[in-house]
């Protein structure tokens, strides 16, 4: 991998370079912060807004997304954020050819990312090795003696505790990339054969409930038994993030890390690829943590990728833009939320994280568009609404039917060895049929309009 010194240059401004990538005009996003429940109803936020997203285009048809769940302050997610876009974009993509090239540039880019991070941060961590409290002082006797001392060293901690977790995505020569590290999650809506829609989940959840993060742990000397009772791994939940020197460099400082033989919370991300972008992609989601969530809390719902998909395919029918889909998608997902709290006054959460949205539409119909923009690098019928229903499948995915408002679930759910989980469903009704989920009238009169017009496009024949 070659170096990217004149990179360097765009962190010397306050003005973002990132602010002036072409935005992806076939892509929309949603965000909502995070929120303290206050019993007199006022909206209070416990922190600054943490998540970065970005959603790119290139002229030859290569398009950037990605998501950054930042914790501890946004030092690291805004870092973290410039570089991975720069190490990419402007780093030897343009000489990969093969999946295994591209995936490669993907995985030199965390690296990289990582290391520079760590590399920036190097005067705060010689200032935090300079402060020398006395062995065999508690927190409280520490104080007592040199006040101004530990208030220096929490307050450099809480700075050398700022990580990301970070989910990207990536379309180059019609495939799509997928690398992550940490909880946010990558989702692709497919269609099959029969026109039934499936959920993909691309991204590896890496926490504590997934059974190969436990074991890869385990492997270097925590405890399994102990790892299963638990919801964070030293001061985060992520067992992977990008950022974060506490849970790597100073894990010995954590009575439930220091048994580890080596730094627990790594970097390295998972990487998924190339899916081709063909007519069977429908819309793809990029979503921080925070937005399934909240879904699952409030609605106690195990097939979480199944809900949203469901919420995005109802308000791809209401919507007259893809920023509107997202955001409404998110504010649903803060209604939800709010409303469960309210209705459930003795629940230990208080709280809601920050969310994101990221969506990109490749082929779904949106009948209410202002106007609907198509990649000019990838092009493919739209796919009939006859008869289209909506499932869960997948490398990591639930299978579901939206014949109903109401998503049907089912507990027929596997493991597989990466973490990805798969369920089936045929999607037919009792008559053996796919059920229409929304009415189509008004495309359809369109249609005929078009055709009469002698303007339709050419594959549109029903």
């Amino acid at each position: 991998m070659r170096s990217l010194k004149p990179i360097q240059s765009f962190y010397q401004t306050d003005k973002s370079w990132t602010d002036d990538l072409p935005v992806c005009k076939q892509s929309g996003v949603g965000f909502s912060t995070n929120q303290i429940y206050r019993e007199d109803g006022h909206r209070q936020e416990e922190h600054p807004f943490e998540d970065r997203s970005c959603h790119c285009s290139f002229d030859d048809g290569s398009c950037l997304y990605g998501v950054f769940d930042g914790h501890e302050g946004t030092k690291a997610a805004d870092f973290c954020f410039q570089r991975m876009a720069a190490e990419i974009l402007l780093g030897q993509l343009n000489e990969a050819r093969t999946d295994e090239e591209v995936k490669e540039v993907l995985r030199q880019a965390f690296v990289s990312v990582e290391k520079s991070y760590m590399d920036s941060i190097y005067d705060l961590l010689a200032e935090r090795l300079s402060y020398d409290i006395p062995e065999g002082l508690n927190c409280y006797e520490a104080y007592q003696k040199a006040p101004d001392m530990v208030v220096n060293i929490n307050r450099i901690n809480t700075e050398l505790s700022s990580g990301t977790a970070a989910a990207i995505a990536l379309i180059y020569n019609s495939k799509l990339y997928v690398a992550n590290v940490g909880n946010s999650r990558v989702l692709l809506c497919q269609t099959d054969a029969n026109s039934v829609l499936k959920v993909v989940q691309l991204s590896v959840d890496h926490d504590l409930r997934n059974e190969d993060e436990l074991l890869r742990l385990s492997q270097i000397g925590i405890k399994m038994e102990d790892l299963r009772k638990r919801s964070h791994l030293g001061n985060q939940e992520n067992t992977r993030c990008l950022g974060n020197y506490m849970v790597k460099g100073g894990y010995k400082e954590f009575e439930d890390l220091s048994s580890a033989s080596q730094e627990p919370v790594i970097a390295e991300a998972d990487i998924i690829g190339g899916i081709p972008i063909d007519e069977s992609c429908q819309f793809l989601l990029l979503m921080s943590a925070g937005l399934y969530k909240s879904i699952e809390e409030a609605t106690r719902t195990e097939q979480v990728n199944k809900y949203i998909a469901q919420l995005c395919v109802e308000q791809f029918r209401e919507q007259a833009t893809l920023t509107g889909v997202a955001q409404a998608v998110v504010d649903r997902a803060v209604r939800l939320h709010h409303d469960w709290y309210m209705s459930n006054s003795n629940s230990v959460k208080t709280k809601r994280e920050d969310i994101t949205l990221v969506m990109r539409n490749f082929n779904f119909p949106m009948p209410n568009a202002i106007n609907s923009p198509t990649n000019p690098s990838v092009s493919f019928n739209s796919v009939s609404p006859q008869n289209l229903t909506l499932t869960n499948t997948a490398v990591n995915s639930y299978n579901v039917s939206t014949r109903n408002t109401t998503a049907e679930n089912t507990n027929d759910t596997s493991s597989s060895s990466d973490g990805r989980r798969t369920d089936t469903d045929d999607g037919l009704g009792p008559d053996q049929r796919i059920d229409a989920y929304v009415d189509f009238s008004i495309y359809y009169n369109n249609v005929e309009k078009a055709r009469k017009n002698g303007t339709l496009p050419e594959g549109i024949d029903f």
